[in-house]
């Protein structure tokens, strides 16, 4: 193949995005053919998740974009079936020269439909302007035939063609372009007619799911050396410990639960094994922690503080404000993804911050003055003077302070108890809590939804010195994880704001109070990455105070 051949080919498997209807409209489609979530993410292997996501605004990328535009595709048309008046007909679909459809198909972005979200045409002018204008491709097609002087690869197998259309050479009879190219590839073991790959898939990618292994999958786990196949409670240990529980106590549903919520932590523990294997980085359990990180008395704590936030906007515009607070889904369960240091602390001096370590740090906290919108973001402390923080808490204030936002001072770092650090050290466990709490709720499998928030909930709050957990004592991964969920509650407030939102109040790890159109900011349901509503009310302007349903609780 010449560099120009390959320039050819190259050219040939450009592609372009594929349209997708607006957000309102995908939702639509799909519930008036009464299909849940759960049953598109399955055909298009994703979460239930993603796809509230994706009819929320987001638009997905890559493969999954183009399965997904062909589902919307189809549905649109399956529903236009549906609502058409009784004895109209439907419109054909665009049909090419049967010559030509082969090797045309491979370069068009998608098959010959309409592209999806472009305006359909009706009426009888609508069918005869499609008409028309597919003759006209089919005939414009026909001309740029053209016969090579000499034979060049074919852009869909490789092989010697003597035609090309629109200047790619390529075969016009599939079965020409199903020879195989030289060097011969090895004899298929299977001795009976196969359909060329070419025409069995438009593109040059791997199957749909090939990577994530697909529904004809088989899993496989490493064992020594080698890999054999994984069993049932091998891939899914949450769903095997349902099972068991479920059987043990004769489907009783409340007696079930409470002992899977008994045995959350040292099913945590074990999972959080099983999600290791083969891990890059070994987990130290019990490494020697600085005085700071152990409890000044029995009852007391230790020197940490953790910005928790507990704040209400101290005034609102003139005016009547419907206020609504938002509970934010998972929030420890998203706050495993943070920076955790991986071995035993060590001890620094000086203002400098390395990206690379994750620890503990004293500083000087910068003086905050947007406590009118926004709040503070080391949170509700009055003592004045140095105070030890968390990684999250000083990665904050450092963005914060920096060229983009520039709504603060940077903080002044006096010592640091640090170690080098990845950010993806809990990543495979808690993707796994995820996709067990993502088919929980699409299953309304409320058993497995109680355990796995008592297994990530339990897992953080018995790091430190706590008698229910002596496999593992990392006190900083508790004050990391539990911290960098305040963060993340603090960069939605700063979202909201961003967007126009009055924020009213920010408590602890999941609760966000705003007035405006939150839809616009957030998507709505129970996923990690959605809010759901608490509770509603209206703050009037002569200050009579919240009114239209209870006042929320802290916490």
């Amino acid at each position: 193949m010449t560099d120009f051949d390959a320039i050819d080919a190259l050219l040939a498997t450009a592609r372009q995005e594929v349209p997708l209807p607006d957000a309102a409209e995908r939702r639509v489609l799909r519930e008036e053919l009464n299909l849940s979530r759960a049953q598109v993410a399955h055909v298009l292997g994703v979460s239930p998740s993603t796809v509230g996501g994706w009819e929320s605004g987001r638009d997905p990328a890559g493969e999954v974009r183009e399965k997904y535009a062909y589902f919307l595709s189809r549905a649109r048309a399956r529903v236009e079936e549906r609502t058409a008046p009784p004895g109209t007909a439907a419109p054909a679909e665009p049909a090419e020269p049967a010559e030509l459809a082969e090797p045309i198909e491979p370069i068009e972005p998608a098959e010959p439909a309409e592209p999806v979200g472009a305006p359909e045409e009706s009426g009888a002018d609508g069918e005869n302007a499609r008409d028309a204008g597919d003759a006209a491709d089919a005939e414009g097609a026909v001309d740029e035939v053209e016969v090579l002087a000499r034979p060049r690869a074919c852009v869909l197998c490789g092989g010697p063609a003597r035609q090309q259309v629109a200047g790619f050479p390529q075969h016009l009879d599939p079965a020409e372009c199903a020879a195989p190219a030289a060097p011969a590839p090895p004899p298929a073991r299977d001795s009976g007619a196969r359909t060329p790959r070419t025409a069995a898939r438009p593109t040059g990618r791997p199957p749909a799911g090939g990577d994530r292994g697909g529904r004809g999958g088989v899993p496989i786990v490493p064992v020594g050396r080698r890999a054999q196949a994984a069993s049932a409670g091998e891939t899914d240990p949450v769903a095997r410990a349902v099972a068991e529980a479920l059987a043990k106590h004769s489907g009783d549903v409340e007696a079930a639960t409470a002992a899977l919520v008994r045995r959350a932590i040292p099913d945590a523990m074990a999972l959080l094994d099983h999600t290791r294997k083969g891990g890059r980085y070994d987990i130290v359990a019990h490494p020697w922690l600085p005085d700071v990180l152990h409890k000044q008395s029995a009852r007391g704590a230790d020197q940490i503080w953790e910005a928790r936030p507990k704040w209400t906007r101290p005034e609102l515009p003139p005016g009547t404000h419907e206020v609504t607070a938002l509970d934010v889904n998972g929030a420890y369960l998203s706050a495993l993804k943070t920076h955790l240091p991986l071995g035993q602390l060590e001890h620094s001096t000086g203002d400098h911050h390395d990206r690379r370590r994750a620890g503990v740090h004293l500083i000087t906290a910068p003086d905050w003055e947007h406590d009118a919108v926004l709040p503070n973001p080391i949170g509700s402390r009055d003592e004045p003077g140095p105070l030890w923080v968390t990684e999250p808490t000083l990665r904050l204030l450092l963005r914060l302070s920096g060229p983009k936002y520039g709504l603060c001072d940077p903080p002044e770092i006096h010592e640091s108890w640090t170690s080098g650090a990845t950010e993806n050290l809990l990543e495979k466990f808690r993707v796994a809590l995820k996709d067990a709490r993502d088919r929980a709720i699409a299953e309304d499998d409320e058993v497995t939804l109680t355990y796995v928030k008592a297994m990530y909930s339990k897992f953080v709050s018995t790091l430190g010195e706590s008698n229910y957990n002596r496999e593992i004592y990392r006190t900083d991964w508790m004050h990391l994880i539990r911290s960098q969920a305040f963060v993340n509650l603090w960069w939605k407030a700063h979202r909201c704001y961003d967007e126009g939102l009055l924020v009213i109040r920010a408590m602890g790890t999941d609760e966000l109070h705003v007035s405006g159109d939150w839809r616009g900011v957030f998507p709505e349901g129970r996923g990690v990455t959605e809010v759901k509503v608490k509770d509603t009310y209206t703050v009037a302007a002569d200050g009579e105070g919240p009114t239209g349903g209870p006042a929320p609780e802290d916490g």
